[in-house]
């Protein structure tokens, strides 16, 4: 039986690939660490949704955010509040597109390495092994360092044809998907619909929007915090995997929700 995995990616504006990371797309640096407006609001809208029922959440952290003292102690706070119901995977040490840039296996993996023991050393318990490639650029040589590195499970994969580009030149997301079998990773793909993206940035851009809102009307039942762990983690077990960013929360005066069916959270 399928079933749903609600992700959450918490980068701020300065984190995004026209700011940081990217050897093309990254054009004025936001060198300050401060919260923006709308993040600070997306922190008070997605507890605001997440009070509303039971479900569970994985929030892919980047490390360097932990640097902010506002956003570190509502992340502690939040898995105070919610120790069942939080769990944290790895969004990179920086936003670096990994798979924009040549091939580097040993920065790459001691940025994976700082990334987990720093998160680690603010979350404890409810760290996972978890990866999600920054912005989603994912190469297949990356798959053998994140294993290497003690990453147990990827979530990187947008198979579509918009995002191609991000498995790296001359790469296909088949090549990904191989490499990250051939390192025994566990992958969680991003949901698709007819070959395009429907989550992320997806949610916002019409007419991507449109369908990701249909696609998302369909979705099972989203997973029981006592299931999360060993069902995404078990690869014989169908997930569907979606994901949207805190960002999202600080949109519509901070009204802003996932177009999650109620009926299929756990309440």
């Amino acid at each position: 039986m399928t079933k749903t995995w609600l992700t959450v990616d918490c980068d701020d504006f300065r984190h995004i690939p026209k700011h940081q990371g990217h050897p093309t797309r990254s054009k004025k640096q936001i060198d300050s660490n401060q919260l923006s407006e709308q993040l600070a609001a997306g922190i008070v809208g997605f507890e605001k949704w997440f009070s509303s029922h039971k479900s569970p959440v994985t929030l892919f952290v980047i490390a360097d955010s932990l640097q902010n003292e506002e956003f570190r102690h509502w992340l502690v706070r939040l898995i105070s509040s919610y120790p069942k119901r939080i769990t944290i995977g790895c969004h990179g040490l920086t936003h670096r597109s990994w798979s924009a840039w040549p091939e580097d296996l040993d920065g790459f993996q001691t940025a994976i390495i700082q990334a987990c023991e720093q998160i680690k050393s603010v979350v404890g318990e409810s760290f996972r092994p978890w990866f999600r490639a920054p912005a989603g650029y994912m190469a297949p040589w990356m798959a053998s360092v994140l294993k290497q590195s003690g990453i147990i499970l990827d979530s990187s994969i947008n198979d579509t044809l918009l995002t191609k580009s991000k498995a790296g030149k001359g790469n296909s997301w088949a090549n990904v998907r191989h490499a990250v079998a051939e390192a025994s990773l566990v992958e969680r793909e991003w949901a698709t619909k007819w070959g395009l993206p429907i989550n992320g940035p997806a949610l916002s851009l019409f007419p991507l929007s449109w369908l990701a809102k249909q696609a998302w009307k369909k979705l099972p039942k989203v997973l029981q915090a006592n299931e999360l762990s060993s069902m995404v983690e078990d690869s014989r077990v169908s997930i569907n995997t979606v994901y949207w960013h805190l960002l999202d929360h600080g949109k519509l005066s901070g009204e802003w929700q996932p177009p999650i069916p109620q009926s299929i959270l756990n309440h």
